[in-house]
């Protein structure tokens, strides 16, 4: 429905009335409307209106709802003996290789003076090595909401037939541990309703003059004269201008709509595909932070992947025992209860760590190598200066 100017009344002029200047250019005149809202009124139809769609009443308009995953079994008992391998270990680094890394570390810095690096005397070298055990688990999560667009003719096919169960509907999984997310839209769920933000009309007042379709004119002030009798070119005297933001109209296309004043509102599917991992670090004594290793690779000692895992039984290191245990409860535990558990993967590596001793200038300075990656931490470089950026 369009807005159109109201023409009963007869003419009259805009501005104000003063003697001796010439009368304001006569006009049909503003159609006048109670202000308008910032918004376009609510984002979807009420939520009483998807109430009795089988098998989805507790979907809401505008928020997922809350999918249960189906019951998991318990995991197989694993046998009761310890890994095959008691120890491992990793030949410490060569002498060139971490004077390599050491200079690759000191010119990446801009503000680092690349000799110590390059001529410091290394005195000692120790390698140390620590365990780092990663408990992964591979999910599922479902849920639904209602979504709306406008309607051009789409199927209809809401109460044909009751829509499969949301855990009933196939989706195509991506590889083991790897993200992604597929929105499906729920089959018979499909109905169509009068739009809800313009009542079915199509258009919806201009927020910008109120639907009145014109404004007071900036320039005259509404006077339609700007000095004496000099008439105002802005508005050709009328004291108002058309609202540039609805061309007049008063009204502008519906935002949800699009102007179809009917909508398609069906339920959507949502399902996503999550790696959950947490790792543990067991402490060693070289004095890097266990922080620093959470960037570096290390050697793969042991790989268990399976539907469900059991904690690890007979590795030397106790404390990566007490990791697995603790890892493995709290994911089965925690992920049973909102997701559906697709696989799991444990995994232990070994991160390589050498404490390089030097001396520059008479003074002994450290520090550390570590990773596959061979990556260097420095805290007291001692040639450093300050640069500053012009």
């Amino acid at each position: 429905m369009e807005y159109k100017h109201m023409m009963s009344d007869p003419p009259r002029s805009y501005g104000v009335s003063n003697p001796g200047f010439l009368p304001a250019a006569q006009g049909a005149p503003a159609m006048f409307a109670p202000p308008a809202a910032d918004s376009q009124g609510p984002s979807a139809p009420p939520a009483s209106m998807f109430d009795s769609m089988p098998g989805y009443e507790g979907t809401l308009a505008g928020g997922g709802g809350f999918l249960p995953p189906p019951m998991t079994p318990a995991p197989v008992p694993q046998p009761e003996h310890g890994l095959a391998q008691p120890h491992w270990n990793i030949p410490s680094i060569s002498e060139d290789t971490a004077r390599e890394a050491f200079i690759l570390f000191a010119s990446s810095k801009c503000c680092y003076n690349t000799s110590p690096a390059k001529h410091g005397v290394i005195t000692n070298m120790e390698a140390y090595n620590t365990y780092r055990y990663r408990m992964e688990t591979f999910t599922e999560t479902r849920s639904t909401e209602w979504t709306q667009e406008p309607y051009q003719g789409q199927p209809v096919d809401a109460f044909s037939q009751p829509p499969p169960g949301p855990w009933d509907i196939p989706a195509k999984s991506p590889s083991f541990f790897q993200e992604d997310k597929q929105v499906i839209k729920v089959p018979y769920t499909s109905s169509v309703k009068s739009c809800h933000s313009c009542v079915g009309m199509g258009r919806s007042p201009c927020k910008d003059c109120a639907g009145a379709g014109n404004k007071v004119c900036w320039v005259c002030n509404g006077s339609g004269f700007r000095h004496g009798d000099d008439r105002c070119h802005h508005c050709s005297g009328r004291g108002r201008e058309n609202c540039p933001h609805c061309q007049g109209q008063g009204a502008k296309i519906c935002g949800i709509c699009k102007g179809k004043q009917q909508l398609l509102v069906y339920i959507n599917l949502t399902v996503k595909w999550k790696n959950n991992s947490d790792s543990y670090v067991v402490e060693q004594s070289s004095g890097l932070q266990v922080d620093n290793l959470s960037k570096v690779s290390g050697k793969e000692l042991y790989k268990d992947t399976q539907y469900l895992v059991y904690p690890l039984i007979g590795f030397p290191d106790p404390a990566v025992v007490r990791a697995s245990e603790r890892l493995v409860s709290e994911h089965q535990g925690k992920f049973t209860q909102t997701s559906r558990i697709l696989q799991q993967r444990q995994t232990i590596e070994l991160i390589p760590i050498t404490k390089v001793t030097y001396s520059w200038k008479g003074n002994s300075h450290i520090y550390f190598v570590y990773g596959n990656e061979f990556k260097v931490n420095a805290d007291n470089y001692p040639a450093t200066c300050c640069c500053t950026i012009i």
